[in-house]
């Protein structure tokens, strides 16, 4: 709520924040086919082979941007190509041979080649950022195969997924204050056990003093 009504707009002054600012996003969503996912970390350990596929989700809303180059376009100065690779956690669901159910880890891989606005240069460097979400309906077992001392159990499956990519920047900015926010209090939670009770009547047919009619 204003404490002040500067030039008429209902904003009593101007305050500077820190925050994320987002220059440019875009989303891509894709089916891959066929994939190979390297699952480790299994729990519980030493599951019976063969596995059963179950389902695969992403364990996380925060990407990982690898291989990353960004080339500015001599036609187009305010923006660039930005090309990578994002890298998707996954958890991979599955029951064993002795009908044990079991998870463990990996990553999906997703490349994006895509145009998108770029800031000047700037002291502050801006950040490519990703957001991400994951499911896979379908899958199987592959093999199993011990890499650089670590057991992988390898799937392969069809994954559905969502992937926005963001050109940000932590900023300080000027901004129109509306006074601080008004927090209401916290509603408890109760039973009503006595909900329907207390409205019925207190005799039959609600009439309090029938000798009058």
């Amino acid at each position: 709520m204003p404490v002040n009504n500067l030039d008429g707009n209902n904003c009593s002054e101007k305050i500077c924040i820190q925050g994320k600012k987002v220059f440019d996003a875009c989303m891509k969503q894709t089916t891959l086919q066929q994939i190979t996912v390297n699952v480790s970390d299994v729990n519980p350990p030493n599951p019976a082979v063969p596995l059963r596929f179950v389902s695969c989700k992403s364990t996380t809303t925060v990407g990982s941007v690898e291989n990353l180059v960004v080339e500015r376009l001599s036609e187009r100065p305010k923006y660039g190509r930005v090309e990578a690779d994002i890298v998707v956690p996954v958890e991979v669901t599955y029951i064993d041979a002795n009908n044990v159910e079991g998870s463990g880890t990996g990553t999906v891989t997703v490349p994006v080649d895509v145009v998108m606005y770029l800031p000047e240069p700037s002291i502050i460097p801006y950040r490519i950022e990703a957001s991400v979400s994951a499911v896979s309906p379908e899958g199987q077992y592959s093999q199993t195969q011990e890499i650089d001392g670590v057991t992988y159990y390898i799937f392969v499956i069809n994954c559905c997924v969502t992937a926005i990519l963001k050109v940000t920047m932590d900023v300080e900015l000027i901004v129109p204050s509306y006074g601080y926010a008004v927090i209401p209090p916290c509603q408890e939670y109760t039973e009503e056990v006595c909900s329907g009770y207390f409205e019925l009547p207190l005799y039959p047919g609600g009439r309090t003093n029938p000798t009058n009619n």
